[in-house]
């Protein structure tokens, strides 16, 4: 990281400054779009940060680099600008491509370009990521330092204060934020449509802050100087003008989303002394093609140690959470000295049973509190810096709460794997608020995530280990209920010796021929005690689990699906495992002779979980009393 700046050395920052603010009107009204006033803005404190970062442009993805995270990635015109004048990426690539379907400068900065770390778009998300990295890096043992640049407007979201909170409960002495404080927003100015003292916020939970002028080289540099030797967190204030270097944009807040046209680009390229060469950038996008391929983000490898799987035997009733937590402690145990493994929890952990990994490795259990949505970010930025990150939580939160965190964490390309418990009316007596009826339908709407519904502590244990080895997104739902662990039909477990987790599975638990019972998670449980009961009466069913619903090889049992099909979920029964079957069925030209989705079917209310289960049709009893039905 470096250290003052000499005269010289300002003196091309300053000069990068007026060219970056040239590049910012071309590549915009190039676009015909982007947002040039506040990049204009923020350019400054740009410069500043990503020159003085350790973060070499020939190494860009070097593990023991700083991190500069952009918090409003709205202002990817300066960002693109910095990066290319610093020799990140190729500035006429930038000018021309911007905001072209054709290039990989997308209108917010995204993730894989050299130098841009996090795909940032909500505003609000930045300094969770930052906080995620600067704990990746002491858990690491890297010791690389963080850097966030934020708008003043995203101050006054929620998760930016988790984010402040966290960041000084785990001594983060390693982050530094800095923010552009323009007073400018698309409504006006920010002190009247939402008045946020940003300084005492963050002197309040304990940060040092730093006021400086955002457009002055020389006190940019020295306070992040001063932030590099603090023992504390550091917040840097900015003070900037929207549209700054250009007489006629600067405070106007109507160029905070609006490009100039021709004439009054040509007009701003002249007071800043720069040619106006334009046509040359619009001929270049011309020839551009008519979509970019998919930009590969290079990750450290995370291989850890998974061990030995634990089995349950079936006499004895167990639950999946707590074969979770069992399996969370032993790969924590296993790694502890040789990988990084963190666990992030929001006041759960008796709960979601992860205190078994905090017995283990406390120092690297982080106790986020009641703070979901900074919880899951900062664990999905986590998860790209050679960490082993777990989120843990109930479906309601981890998943409904925090869908836009767990988006991000998806169009990042992150390598979080999320345990949820507490899943669907197995929750029972916690009411309708806490019933998450959608932990398969709400991942159904992400392109990368991968989702496991275990069927029983012996499957939960194995999926575990292998979604910890796996790389990319994962979540694994699990019920709150006890119960005997799956037996085949020699009465030895069924997911026990021999068996091994392979994602897209499905399981053949029972064969028979008249009915097919397609199940998931805790219900696979109720599905097998009814198979058995109606083979006792004469009747064969099938029974096919299916742990991994949105990725199921329906392919491989196919030959079950022509009878009569039933499927069965403690889900909505309008978007979950039925849903996706009966997608497969109509795409694969496959007509059961019946077929009948059974799930949830309202938001239901306080109970016993068996009492719901019966109401919804997914009780033992009830399944043996429909099956009779369909055949007598």
């Amino acid at each position: 990281m470096a250290g003052l700046l000499t005269k010289a050395e300002l003196k091309r920052l300053e000069d990068l400054g007026r060219i970056c603010r040239g590049d910012i009107i071309k590549m915009t009204t190039v676009a015909n779009s982007g947002h040039p006033g506040g990049s204009m803005s923020s350019i400054d404190i740009f410069l500043s940060v990503f020159d003085f970062a350790k973060n070499d442009p020939k190494k860009p993805f070097d593990p023991e680099r700083d991190r500069v995270i952009v918090s409003h990635g709205h202002t990817s015109p300066g960002v693109y600008a910095t990066l290319g004048r610093l020799g990140f990426v190729d500035i006429d690539e930038v000018v021309s491509g911007f905001r072209h379907p054709g290039s990989v400068f997308e209108g917010h900065i995204t993730r894989g370009i050299p130098g841009v770390e996090w795909t940032t778009g909500n505003l609000g998300q930045g300094l969770s990521v930052g906080v995620g990295m600067a704990l990746a890096s002491k858990i690491s043992g890297k010791n690389y330092r963080v850097l966030v640049a934020m708008s003043d407007a995203e101050q006054a979201k929620g998760q930016v204060a988790e984010a402040r909170r966290t960041a000084k409960k785990y001594g983060l002495d390693n982050l530094v934020v800095v923010i552009d404080y323009n007073d400018a927003q698309i409504s006006g100015n920010a002190r009247d449509i939402m008045f946020v003292d940003i300084k005492a916020n963050y002197l309040a939970d304990g940060w040092k802050v730093i006021e400086v002028d955002g457009h002055d080289y020389s006190e940019l540099n020295k306070a992040l100087v001063e932030a590099s030797e603090s023992k504390t967190p550091v917040a840097i204030i900015g003070k900037t003008i929207m549209g700054k270097g250009v007489s006629f944009m600067e405070g106007d807040v109507s160029y905070h989303g609006k490009p100039l046209d021709m004439d009054k680009a040509a007009s701003a390229l002249s007071e800043l002394e720069l040619e106006n060469d334009i046509d040359r950038f619009v001929e270049m996008r011309n020839r551009l093609p008519s979509y970019h391929e998919p930009i590969h983000h290079k990750d450290e490898e995370i291989r850890p140690i998974i061990g030995v799987p634990f089995v349950y035997p079936v006499e004895k009733k167990s639950d999946n959470r707590s074969a979770f937590g069992k399996a969370l402690a032993d790969i924590g145990k296993l790694n502890k000295g040789k990988l990084p493994v963190m666990v992030v929890d929001c006041d759960l952990k008796p709960s979601t049973k992860v205190n078994e990994f905090e017995k283990i490795w406390p120092e690297n259990f982080i106790q986020i509190g009641v703070q979901e949505h900074n919880a899951a970010t900062v664990a999905g930025a986590a998860s790209v810096c050679g960490v082993l990150a777990f989120f843990a939580d109930f479906g309601v939160f981890g998943i409904d709460e925090t869908y836009n965190q767990q988006r991000l964490n998806d169009i990042n390309k992150a390598n979080v794997k999320v345990g949820v418990t507490h899943v669907g009316i197995d929750v029972g007596e916690d009411g309708k608020t806490h019933h998450c009826l959608d932990y398969i339908g709400a991942l159904r709407n992400f392109f990368g995530f991968k989702l496991i519904v275990p069927a029983d502590p012996n499957q939960t244990d194995r999926a575990v280990r292998f979604m910890s080895r796996a790389d990319g997104n994962f979540v694994i739902a699990m019920g709150r209920s006890t119960m005997n662990p799956i037996a085949d039909e020699d009465g030895k477990p069924f997911f026990g010796d021999g068996y091994e987790f392979e994602y897209g599975k499905v399981d053949i638990v029972r064969k028979g021929k008249e009915v097919t019972l397609v199940t998931t998670g805790q219900v696979t449980h109720h599905a097998v005690k009814a198979a058995d009961e109606l083979r006792s009466q004469g009747i064969e069913v099938t029974v096919l689990n299916v742990s991994c619903p949105i990725g199921a090889n329906f392919d491989s049992v196919k030959e079950y699906l022509s009878s009569t099909v039933i499927s069965l979920e403690d889900h909505n029964v309008n978007s979950g495992l039925g849903s996706i079957l009966s997608d497969y069925l109509v795409r694969s030209r496959i007509t059961p002779k019946s077929f009948e989705k059974i799930g949830v079917d309202r938001y239901m209310f306080s109970g016993d979980n068996e009492l719901l289960y019966d109401l919804s049709g997914l009780s033992s009893k009830s399944i043996v009393e429909r099956v009779r039905g369909i055949i007598h």
